[in-house]
C-alpha cells in the first residue's frame, strides 16, 4: 500500500507516533479512529485537521471511523484545559451529536459499498449499558493510578489552583476504553488525535495490550498555531464554524483570504489535498508577488469549496470586490438579503423610519444619522465627490433616496470616502 505516514509527514501532520505504525499502514488496510467533541451543535475549523486526516485515510485505502463522544461529552476532557468545563445534559448532547454527524457526512464516504466505507459511532451506545462497578472491576484494575498521574494533562491540573475532579481524572480511562471497544468490535487498530491527546491515546493502547493481549498503534498531529503565536481559528468574534448559519461562507472565505504570508504555505499543506508539486509551484509564483495573495486565494478557494460549495466560493469572490471597488453597483443590486447581510457583516448599521427617509434630502440624512457630524460637513464631502449611494457617486445635495434605490426594499449602502461604510436599514 502507499505510504500514508510519509504523505502526512510532508504536510506537517505528524508529531508523536508509536513505533511500527508506519509499517502497519503499509502492510495492510487498517481501521483507524478519531474522536470529536459534541459540546457544540457545530464543528469549527479546529476540527478540520482530524477531518482531513480521516479523508487521507480513506483515500489511501484504510477505513476511517469518526467517534462522536456522546458519553465522554458528559464527563469533559481535561487535556489542555485549566479548569473544569460545564457539563451538558443528555438532551443537548444528543442534539449536538446529530448535528456533528451530519457535518462529517459532508467530507467522508459513509454510504459506499466499498470495504473502507467510513463509519460513525457514538460511545454512549456502549457506555450506557456499563455499570460503574463493572467498569472499575473490568477496566480500572488494568491501569494503575501511578500510570494515570504521570500524564502531563493530569500533572498540570493537579499543580494548578483548582486541582482536578475525580470525574475528569477518570477521563483517560473512559477514552482508553473507547479504543479497546473499537479494537474488539470493529477491528480498529489505530487512533490519532491532537498532540494534547497523546496521554489519553496511549492509555488506550495500553488497555488493549493488558486486557486483550493485542497490539495497537497511534500518532498525534501538532496543535496548530499562527506564526505570531496566537491560537489558530479564533477571531475577535470567536470561532470560525463549519455551519453556514453560524459563520457565513463569505466570512469563512475571508478568514482564509486574510491568512498571513508566514502561515499560508503551511496551511495549504495541512488543509488542502493539493500535491507537493502544486503547492511548491504556487509558492514560487507567490515569491515577489506577495501583493497578489496567490497562496491565500488558493487556500480560500480550496477550503470554501471543501466545506461549503463551489457556488458559495464564486459568490464570496464576487462579493469580496463590493467593498473594495466602486464599479460594483450592479453586483450589489443582485444580492439577496442573506447575501447582502453576509457581505455587510461588521459594517456599522443605522436605522431610519420610511417616512423620515422620504422627507430628508441627502445632506439632512447624512447629518441626522450621524454619518457626518453636520450638514456643513455633508455638503463639503458631497461637493468633493466623497459620498456614494449603493456604490454610485452622489451628485446633488438635494438628492433624495427614493424607494426604487432601496436594496431588497429596505437597505441602502452609504459610503463616506474610500473605506467608511454604513448600512442604512429602513424600518
Amino acid at each position: 500500500m502507499e505510504n500514508l505516514i510519509k504523505e502526512l509527514r510532508w504536510r506537517g501532520l505528524i508529531q508523536d507516533i508509536i513505533p511500527g505504525t508506519e509499517e502497519e499502514l503499509i502492510k495492510e488496510p487498517v481501521t483507524a479512529y478519531v474522536g470529536f467533541d459534541p459540546t457544540a451543535d457545530s464543528l469549527h475549523i479546529g476540527s478540520l485537521i482530524p477531518i482531513i486526516v480521516l479523508v487521507h485515510f480513506q483515500k489511501f485505502g484504510h477505513k476511517p471511523i469518526a467517534l462522536v463522544g456522546g458519553a465522554t461529552g458528559m464527563v469533559g476532557d481535561p487535556s489542555g484545559k485549566s479548569e473544569e468545563r460545564n457539563l451538558l445534559s443528555k438532551e443537548i448532547l444528543d442534539k449536538n451529536v446529530a448535528a456533528v454527524k451530519q457535518q462529517l457526512s459532508n467530507f467522508l464516504d459513509f454510504n459506499s459499498d466499498r470495504v473502507n466505507a467510513a463509519e460513525m459511532v457514538n460511545n454512549y451506545d456502549w457506555f450506557s449499558t456499563i455499570s460503574f462497578l463493572d467498569f472499575i472491576r473490568d477496566v480500572g484494575k488494568h491501569i494503575s493510578v501511578n500510570y494515570m498521574m504521570a500524564k502531563d494533562s493530569v500533572k498540570k491540573r493537579l499543580e494548578g489552583e483548582n486541582g482536578m475532579s475525580f470525574t475528569e481524572f477518570t477521563y483517560q480511562l473512559v477514552q482508553g476504553y473507547d479504543f479497546y471497544w473499537l479494537y474488539q468490535h470493529k477491528n480498529c487498530k489505530l487512533q490519532f488525535g491532537g498532540s494534547d491527546q497523546w496521554g489519553n491515546i496511549v492509555t488506550g493502547t495500553e488497555l488493549i495490550r493488558r486486557k486483550a493481549g493485542g497490539e495497537a498503534f497511534a500518532f498525534t498531529c501538532p496543535l496548530l498555531t499562527k506564526s505570531d503565536g496566537s491560537k489558530f481559528g479564533k477571531t475577535e468574534k470567536g470561532n470560525i464554524w463549519l455551519d453556514p448559519a453560524k459563520t457565513s461562507p463569505y466570512t469563512f472565505y475571508q478568514f482564509w483570504l486574510n491568512t498571513a504570508d508566514a502561515d499560508a504555505e503551511r496551511f495549504l499543506k495541512v488543509f488542502t489535498f493539493l500535491s507537493e508539486k502544486e503547492i511548491n509551484d504556487l509558492v514560487e509564483r507567490h515569491k515577489g508577488n506577495e501583493h497578489q495573495r496567490i497562496l491565500q486565494k488558493k487556500l480560500a478557494e480550496e477550503l470554501t469549496c471543501l466545506v461549503h460549495s463551489g457556488t458559495d466560493y464564486e459568490f464570496a469572490v464576487k462579493a469580496s470586490t463590493i467593498l473594495f471597488n466602486n464599479d460594483t453597483a450592479e453586483i450589489l443590486k443582485e444580492l439577496t438579503e442573506d447575501q447582502l447581510l453576509q457581505v455587510m457583516e461588521g459594517v456599522p448599521s443605522v436605522e431610519i423610519e420610511a417616512q423620515q427617509l422620504e422627507e430628508l434630502d441627502l445632506v439632512s440624512l447624512l447629518a441626522e444619522t450621524k454619518i457626518l457630524p453636520s450638514k456643513g460637513e455633508a455638503k463639503k464631502m458631497l461637493a468633493g465627490g466623497g459620498i456614494f449611494i449603493n456604490k454610485e457617486k452622489a451628485l446633488s445635495t438635494d438628492e433624495k433616496i427614493t424607494a426604487d434605490k432601496l436594496l431588497n426594499d429596505k437597505y441602502v449602502l452609504i459610503q463616506k470616502g474610500k473605506k467608511n461604510y454604513y448600512l442604512l436599514k429602513v424600518i
